[in-house]
């Protein structure tokens, strides 16, 4: 049996709500979303049913630490059948609901939730559904057997700094992940990411296709979540990309960038972005895999265009320019331009770079005058002592205004 069945948990989700004739969700124990069903016996969704609870698990597929401790104060953490939960409009609750605890060999593993409805379900179908939550639990049993938490093992591959450290590494993750570690895989890169607490991270039961995550360091002070995860085939991203945008959705919705600042009050939500490898087979080419995911997210972060997801194979010359080291100091030349100073030059030598030279399409697109750009381009080549004529200046111009972007 996989140790993937998102698809089975949306079956047995759908039969529950054929069931009991309205709409179910699936949580794990953790309260993050697996799977939900929008039946409607009238054939259109009535609108009642996403009060704020239910509408922010949809769309973060997670409910916050408040909802999920005042839900696990009726019981339901100890419940072995349905536990009915009143309308409460103050915690957002805007209609009651009925708990399915699933469990497996008395332990529980998550919660079927059923919005209530008048007359409600009979005691005939509960038990009906019961049945279908002890199909569920043995799947979630068989997942959490098949699927343990390779956080260590992962970050281990990822943050080796000793080719026989990661060999090591690599072949501990081998190990634990058994007949799936031929792959093919790529890795996402999402940052920055809110939250160093691996409570605080997802669950890989909540990733379709997800084999291991962790959290890495990125910069000084943040850091990254990698995603390594399993591919149908080796030229097809979109589950990828899927698994970076719900991330993306994950990682703004928990605030990312709601930090203090080091030298003042926190400042308003930055940018976050997301980069994928090139997919391979195995796990031995996982570092260079990382190196492009990050390389992928810092080119998304620097240059909007190319996010909030970027492919490692799209980016440009930005695979070349992440290469350098992330601490080198700027070109002696280009330094000055640099300065605070003098932004609104760097801006008019980049875009003037951008179009190739052309003077007309620059200052239309900067919203000036020809004759203020000539100025500017005169400004920028007694800064630097560049030549805007030679070709190899241009070139080291260029690149070292992309570089400092990243």
């Amino acid at each position: 049996m996989t140790s993937d069945h998102r698809g089975d948990y949306q079956e047995l989700v759908d039969e529950i709500s054929e069931l009991l004739g309205a709409p179910a969700t699936l949580e794990n124990r953790d309260f993050e979303l697996l799977a939900f069903g929008a039946y409607d016996s009238e054939g259109e969704l009535d609108p009642s049913v996403l009060d704020p609870v239910r509408t922010r698990s949809i769309l973060t597929r997670r409910s916050t630490a408040a909802v999920r401790a005042w839900f696990e104060g009726f019981g339901i953490t100890r419940a072995t059948g349905p536990v009915r939960i009143p309308r409460t409009p103050e915690a957002g609750v805007h209609r009651g609901r009925v708990c399915l605890p699933v469990r497996h060999r008395g332990v529980v593993l998550g919660y079927v939730w059923l919005l209530d409805y008048d007359p409600g379900p009979s005691e005939e179908q509960l038990d009906a559904a019961m049945g279908v939550t002890a199909r569920i639990g043995a799947l979630l049993a068989d997942e959490a057997q098949h699927g343990a938490d390779l956080t260590r093992e992962l970050r281990a591959v990822l943050g080796a700094e000793r080719d026989g450290q990661r060999d090591l590494a690599v072949a501990e993750l081998r190990t634990a992940l058994g007949s799936r570690a031929d792959g093919p895989y790529t890795l996402v890169c999402v940052a920055p990411w809110p939250s160093a607490d691996p409570e605080d991270a997802p669950s890989v039961r909540t990733v379709p296709g997800a084999a291991a995550l962790c959290t890495l360091p990125w910069g000084a002070a943040d850091v990254s979540l990698a995603l390594l995860l399993r591919l149908r085939a080796s030229d097809v991203l979109t589950p990828a990309t899927t698994a970076a945008g719900r991330l993306l959705e994950r990682a703004r919705a928990s605030g990312t960038g709601h930090r203090p600042a080091a030298t003042g009050p926190a400042t308003a939500t930055p940018p976050v972005a997301a980069g994928i490898a090139t997919p391979r087979f195995g796990l031995a080419g996982l570092g260079a895999a990382w190196n492009e995911a990050s390389a992928a997210a810092r080119a998304a972060l620097a240059e909007p265009r190319l996010g909030p997801v970027a492919v490692w194979s799209s980016i440009g010359p930005y695979r070349l320019l992440a290469a350098l080291p992330r601490q080198a100091a700027p070109d002696p030349a280009v330094g000055p331009l640099l300065l605070p100073v003098h932004r609104e030059l760097a801006r008019t030598a980049e875009t003037y770079l951008d179009h190739a030279g052309q003077a007309g399409r620059t200052a239309a697109e900067l919203g000036i005058h020809r004759q203020t750009l000539y100025y500017r381009l005169s400004r920028i080549e007694q800064i630097t002592g560049l030549d805007l004529d030679d070709g190899e200046d241009r070139l080291l111009l260029h690149m070292a205004l992309k570089a400092h972007r990243l």
